[in-house]
């Protein structure tokens, strides 16, 4: 007679897994203008779509990771989408079962980076000089973070420079997980690459001091990414990274505060409601947009925490 200790192992083992995927994420999809473009599944066969696909749902870890660049190995994505100066970029992030991003804590920021003359689709972005546009920390001083909004699977929105010159960009959104980042080498980086095509006729380009190197710009001990934002909440967040620069309409150097400093507010906020609007149409240079479910923003939750539906009844006895 099989022992009901081993008849057991394989859905504690399949339990133990769960959390784990779940914690972990990626970006789902992006809505530039009235355009949303669905990403691919890490590691899967890709399809076409302007984001950057990486392989693996983890974080990156480690402030000299190569991977912080745009992600675990990513690839060149297919197509370029079409956009212009002011458009919001909605950045839906999920979590590794496709469901509502599930950390809460920490930053978000957002970088781009000219591909030159050619187009992001062929653009080796590994030795690119990156400018900041955008960053965000808690909603309220000692508050929940603007993070935390994204659990409810509302998107966080971010405004390209109104001012911005014409060009080829990718578009870096990141997000830094803080829970565990008490000991060095604990953060959790989460970034994303877009690639797009900037029209319009602005002029606004950033300085030669405002350009860093991704990895490069950060430092494991930084105050930001070493840090626990627990025993004091109240305390000012630093920001790693470059100030936002100085073109970007409205911004501040707000690298020793919690406030959100970019060309426009991340969309994630209870009093505001953001939605990733798609359309059917698209104007990227090949491929199609697929549409997802608009998600209005709405006020944090907790972390959901995936449970299987059932239980047997030895799993109950050990419960």
């Amino acid at each position: 007679m099989i022992s009901s200790a081993f008849l057991t192992l394989p859905l504690l083992v399949s339990l133990s897994t769960i959390p784990r995927v779940s914690a972990h994420g990626w970006l789902g999809s992006v809505t530039i203008g009235s355009q949303t473009f669905v990403g691919n599944v890490p590691n899967a066969s890709p399809t076409g779509t302007v984001i950057r696909q990486i392989d693996d749902v983890d974080p990156v870890k480690g402030a000299s990771n190569a991977f912080l660049n745009c992600g675990q190995n990513a690839q060149l994505a297919s197509d370029v989408a079409q956009a212009n100066p002011g458009d919001t970029v909605a950045f839906t992030w999920v979590n590794g079962d496709d469901g509502p991003w599930v950390h809460n804590t920490g930053p978000m920021q957002t970088y781009m980076t000219s591909c030159g003359s050619e187009p992001c689709s062929s653009f080796d972005s590994s030795s690119a000089s990156w400018f900041k546009i955008q960053e965000q920390g808690r909603i309220t001083p000692g508050g929940d973070w603007a993070m935390s909004l994204m659990n409810s699977g509302a998107p966080a929105n971010v405004t390209i420079p109104s001012n911005i010159a014409p060009g080829n960009y990718l578009i870096r959104h990141e997000l830094i997980a803080l829970q565990i980042a008490q000991t060095e080498g604990g953060a959790e980086f989460y970034p994303a690459c877009v690639q797009v095509s900037i029209g319009g006729e602005g002029t606004g380009t950033p300085t030669d001091e405002e350009l860093v190197q991704l990895p490069g710009a950060y430092s494991d001990t930084d105050p930001g990414i070493l840090v626990d934002v627990y025993s004091n909440p109240d305390a000012d967040y630093v920001f790693p990274g470059p100030a936002v620069a100085a073109f970007v309409s409205g911004s501040t150097d707000s690298s020793s505060s919690d406030s959100s400093s970019s060309s426009s507010a991340v969309s994630a906020s209870a009093s505001s409601t953001a939605t990733a609007a798609a359309s059917s149409s698209t104007t990227s240079t090949s491929g199609s947009c697929k549409k997802r479910r608009s998600v209005p923003a709405v006020d944090a939750v907790e972390v959901p925490v995936a449970r299987p539906r059932q239980l047997s009844r030895v799993m109950k006895s050990l419960l």
